[in-house]
């Protein structure tokens, strides 16, 4: 009797990945989907050219600071405030104690004072001609003005009346505006106009080096258009965030920086990987799904990474720095969409034109894989090398100082710094910004006199004006104006010097603070405002670092199954953020090559824009970590050989990120052509970043630690995701 024969049950074929569905579905629609994305484009269009406008200009402030509630305290009780601007007044003949001259000067004062949005203004000679106001060799003499509002009301509504007004000057006169929001009102424009010229400049630079990579034109410029959509949607996306919050109008420019840099670079990688599995045999639409599954869960990642480390600037409590966290976020989901699902639909439709007709990927990938095992096979030798040049590179970073911006940020040319280098160079002290010292209570005062005495001996303190009367060196100089003082309770000016404000406001900030008063007093004014600032900053420093490293190690590990590559991936990210801070100071804070660039070195750097370049750099560091690590780990779990699959994900991944990095740092240094010095430190901090990061550390000190980890790098996930 014959065995009978059960056929072995049919297995359902398992549901392929998400990714690769979602692949399948935008080849199907890919019709629709274009047709979709371009209804998004206008849209997003519209709404961003209604976002443009409402970007509003922000200051550096600190609320709840100490200076924040002496300046509530001054304008409450005194009926007063810190001036926001000032008016240069130079006698054409004469000077400025001419008879007619101040006749003519007395009459400009009360015009400003009588200008629409002006709450005080006063002179040299309505507040009895004091030293202070007036220039060493009597030719200058200044207005000061109070301007109370927010930014936007004083710099878009007031200054653009009120300067070409006051400035017209006459025969007796000549005027001249300056002070610290006419600094910062002429720094956006100027600033929005280095961008814009430098976009014009990336553009064409960018499609040449596309070319050249892809060998196709339409290649080279999809990717392109792929930057213009992200920026699009990216600026469209802030309209809605602009319906609950105000955004910084240096926001755009981070857009515009972004956008095009991180189009670019997913889908540099998307198309790379359809050509990829094009080579392999595929159909078109099978290579486009195959791409959308791995290229596209890369990309994903690659971009969660970067919104993450920008996301920690919401833990800071400054509207100027949150409003890039929004925008680069903005940005990051515009790149996404246009890489994961245009693109993918783009490449179903006319991905033939983007396949160069002689393809020379092998050749350049060889060289890599050569690179690699010759790197692997003396891991300590190439390793530490690397580690040494990059560690000399760093080192400047140690010479770090924090300080805080002024009209040196401008160009030589520019207005507002004309006036205040006449202000530093020809007056002795720097009446505008005067350290303001209020008492917290409003009954009567102890010891003025003595007060004002002990901290008219503060080094680098001209004068200190009081109700007790004005003294300077410790000594009682003069009666003062009394009146200005009366009100509820004791109210001290410190006037600085001019030498002292230029070298070090928050040295001399904290030197005032140090005098022991004879009563409860609150410390502001525009020095001690910067101060507050700088310090609610640098205070909040590590809490910054530890949410981005954090947070990123997080999305390393869920992507890798890894701790030890998440760990080696941090440590060489803060190495690459280490030359770059390295550069920044040598070049910005040290000024050496500020006779190439163009810009003042004043020994410092202000905190916000290095803070700000810590997390985009961090984040795009981790961009080029992930699209490097997702070839390995795909290598590696194919084949279960450390050695092998890393020389194959550098074969395969490197020449792309080197194509990517080169085209995002040439992004970012056009900016160094800039007329603002934060504009340039952008540029140049963050074309170091990515340089550093695309190079040296993806083609030496990866292949380098990850075979002296060996098994070790997988840890604990083992060989499958």
């Amino acid at each position: 009797m014959s065995a009978v024969t059960v056929p072995a049950p049919v297995m359902p074929d398992p549901a392929p990945p998400p990714l690769r569905r979602l692949g399948l579905l935008l080849v199907r629609r890919r019709r629709l989907v274009l047709a979709l994305s371009l209804v998004v484009l206008v849209v997003a269009g519209i709404l961003a050219a209604g976002a443009v406008p409402r970007l509003s200009l922000a200051r550096f402030e600190a609320p709840g600071s100490e200076s924040d509630r002496a300046q509530a305290e001054l304008i409450q009780r005194f009926g007063t405030g810190s001036p926001d601007m000032i008016f240069l007044v130079t006698a054409r003949r004469g000077t400025v104690d001419d008879p007619g001259v101040e006749a003519a000067g007395r009459e400009l004062t009360a015009r400003v004072g009588r200008a629409e949005g002006v709450a005080e203004s006063s002179s040299y000679w309505t507040r009895g001609k004091p030293e202070t106001l007036r220039s060493r060799d009597g030719r200058h003499a200044l207005i000061v003005v109070r301007v109370p509002g927010d930014a936007d009301h004083v710099r878009s509504g007031v200054l653009p009346r009120l300067v070409p007004e006051i400035t017209k000057g006459d025969a007796l006169l000549q005027v001249r505006s300056g002070g610290g929001e006419e600094v910062f009102r002429e720094t956006v424009p100027l600033a929005r106009q280095d961008f814009v010229r430098a976009e014009l400049v990336i553009f064409p630079l960018a499609f040449v080096l596309l070319w050249f990579y892809q060998r196709r034109a339409m290649a080279a410029l999809v990717p392109i258009l792929a930057g213009v959509f992200a920026m699009v949607v990216g600026l469209g996306l802030l309209r809605g965030v602009l319906a609950f919050t105000e955004i910084s109008t240096f926001a755009l420019n981070l857009t515009l920086a972004m956008g095009l840099g991180l189009g670019i670079d997913y889908c540099l990688f998307v198309m790379q990987r359809f050509r990829e599995e094009l080579r392999a045999g595929r159909d078109r639409a099978g290579a486009v799904a195959a791409a959308v599954e791995h290229a596209g869960r890369t990309v994903l990642f690659s971009g969660l990474t970067v919104a993450t480390s920008l996301a920690v600037l919401f833990a800071l409590p400054f509207a100027f720095l949150r409003s890039f966290a929004y925008a680069g976020i903005a940005v990051v989901l515009g790149g996404l969409l246009a890489a994961v699902i245009v693109l993918p639909a783009v490449l179903a439709a006319i991905g033939g034109t983007m396949v160069p007709r002689r393809e020379r990927a092998a050749a350049r990938g060889t060289f890599w894989h050569g690179l690699a095992v010759r790197v692997m096979r003396r891991p300590l030798v190439f390793g530490g090398l690397a580690t040494a040049l990059l560690l000399t590179l760093a080192s400047p970073f140690l010479g770090l100082r924090f300080g805080t911006a002024d009209d040196r940020i401008l160009p030589p040319e520019a207005g507002a710094r004309q006036t205040q280098e006449v202000i530093r160079q020809g007056f002795p002290a720097e009446e505008t910004d005067a350290i303001q010292i209020i008492s917290t209570n409003t009954g009567p005062a102890g010891d003025v006199s003595g007060y004002a005495a002990a901290l008219s001996r503060v080094p680098g303190v001209a004068q200190v004006d009081s109700a007790a009367g004005s003294f300077s060196a410790g000594r009682h100089v003069g009666a003062g104006e009394p009146a200005r003082f009366d009100g509820r309770g004791a109210w001290l000016s410190v006037v600085p010097s001019a030498a002292a404000l230029a070298d070090d406001p928050v040295r001399l900030v904290e030197a005032v603070r140090a005098v022991r008063p004879p009563f409860e007093v609150l410390v502001g004014g525009y020095p001690a405002e910067l101060a507050d600032y700088r310090a609610s900053v640098v205070d909040r420093l590590p809490l910054v670092l530890t949410l981005m490293l954090g947070v990123t190690f997080l999305v390393l590990t869920f992507m890798t199954r890894s701790l030890v590559i998440p760990l080696k991936a941090t440590v060489l990210n803060v190495l690459s953020l280490g030359v770059m801070f390295g550069a920044i100071v040598w070049i910005f804070q040290d000024g050496h090559l500020s006779w190439l660039l163009g810009f003042t070195p004043t020994g410092t750097l202000d905190p916000s824009i290095p803070i700000l370049m810590l997390c985009v750099a961090y984040g795009l560091s981790m961009d080029y970590e992930v699209f490097l690590l997702s070839r390995i780990k795909e290598e590696y779990d194919r084949t279960g050989d450390t050695r092998e699959a890393v020389a194959a994900g550098l074969q395969r991944g490197a020449p792309l990120i080197t194509a990517a990095g080169g085209i995002l740092a040439l992004t970012f240094a056009a900016y160094a052509t800039a007329r603002v010095s934060f504009v340039q430190m952008l540029g140049v901090g963050m074309a170091v970043a990515v340089l550093v990061d695309a190079t040296v550390i993806r083609a030496v000190l990866v292949p380098s630690l990850m075979r002296l980890a060996g098994p070790l790098n997988w840890w604990p996930g083992g060989r499958r995701a």
